[in-house]
Order: C-alpha cells, then structure tokens, then sequence
C-alpha cells in the first residue's frame, strides 16, 4: 500500500469523526444557530466565541485540508491518470476544500468583527453578521451541491474501474444526491442534514476501504475506467 493511500484513508476516517464533532458541537454544546433574533444570535456567537473558533477549525479548516489529502489518494486509487472521469472528481474534490477551507475562516475571521463591534453597537453588528453568515452559508456552510457531486463522479468512477467497493459506490449515489438536492431552498435544511449524515458512514467506510485494500490488490480485477 501506498504511503498516499494510508494517508487518505486516516483523512477519510478523521473527515468522519470531524463530522460527529460538528453535529454534536453546533447542535449540543452552542447551537447558535437555532437562534432567530439576530442581536440575540451576536450576543451568544461573541459569549462563546472560542469554542465556535475551535469547532469552526476543526470541522471546516482542518475538514478541507484533510479533503485535499483524500481527493489526491483517490485520484491515484481510481487511476485519474487514465481516467477523465476520476480527474473530474478530483477537481471537485479541491474545489469542495478550497470552499470549505473559506468559509470557516470566513465564519472565525467574522466572529472577531462582530465582537469588536457588539459592546459599542449591537445593532451594526447583527446587521455585519447577516451578510457574513450569508457569505459562510452560500461557500459551504449550508448548501453542499459540491460536495455532492463529488461523491457521484466517484461513485461512477468507482462501479466503472472496480477499486472501491460495489455496495459501497451505490451507497454513494444516495449520499450525493442528498448533497446536490441541498441547492434546492424549499428542501435545502432537511438534505444538508441527510448528506452530513449519511456522509460520516460513506467517510468511515472509504477510510477503511482505502486501509484495508491495496491498490495491487485490487488491480488484477478492476474493470476498464
């Protein structure tokens, strides 16, 4: 096995676990998001302001550069060398890190801006974090049709090539089709929370795949990409 194959499947399964930290860490411990009036939602973001810049860290900034680690692995485990289709998914790939990256730095970049103004004048500043919050949901943190994508072009690539497994490409479908369905506004709340969830098995199950089957292995049985 490949060192890059050994390091994506510890990124994948740390993509996993970084998603049960976020859901237990935004909806559990600080769920500022469930707030409504936005002076109240200012005042609870700057009361816990470091412990919404370790979550935002860890599940979005260290999430997206763990990402690039994985997509790298995966271009190598489903032969992008020959293989448009796995190219294509790499390159979505990044592009989900790069948003991803973005918008928690946007989000902690924010966090400091809303409370440098929050004490003087509360209201400029609930009116600064809307189109901040704008900002951070429109990169990544709200719709995840990127991400989505990205699933299915692997999932394809990886029933066409045979290097992951069957089950696990079908699985695939589901989970990106729940990301791509999160663009639409009406059904955006209830899919983005399917993908997330969905997206910590499809992680854990990748991460293991990568681990415990070689590239050599699988090479004698893959299928034409």
């Amino acid at each position: 096995m490949s060192k890059l194959q050994k390091w994506g499947g510890a990124a994948a399964l740390y993509e996993a676990l970084a998603y049960i930290i976020g859901f237990v860490g935004f909806i559990a411990v600080v769920n500022v998001g469930g707030i409504a009036d936005p002076l109240e939602k200012v005042a609870a973001i700057v009361e816990n302001q470091g412990l919404l810049t370790a979550l935002h860290l860890v599940v979005y900034v260290a999430w997206g550069a763990a990402l690039v680690v994985l997509s790298l692995a995966l271009h190598e485990r489903l032969d992008g060398r020959a293989s448009p289709l796995a190219r294509t998914a790499t390159a979505f790939g990044i592009i989900w890190s790069v948003l991803v990256i973005a918008s928690g730095m946007i989000y902690n970049v924010g966090m400091e801006t809303v409370a440098g103004l929050q004490a003087s004048n509360p209201e400029l500043a609930a009116t600064v974090w809307l189109a901040i919050e704008s900002v951070f949901n429109g990169l990544g943190g709200g719709v995840e049709v990127v991400g989505g994508i990205w699933v299915l072009l692997l999932s394809v690539a990886g029933l066409r090539n045979g290097r992951l497994p069957r089950l696990f490409n079908y699985f695939g479908f589901l989970v990106g089709a729940a990301g791509v369905v999160s663009v639409v506004p009406a059904l955006s709340e209830i899919s983005a929370s399917i993908f997330g969830l969905t997206q910590i098995v499809w992680f854990a199950w990748l991460g293991i795949a990568l681990l415990r089957r070689p590239v050599a292995a699988i090479q004698s049985v893959a299928a034409p990409a």
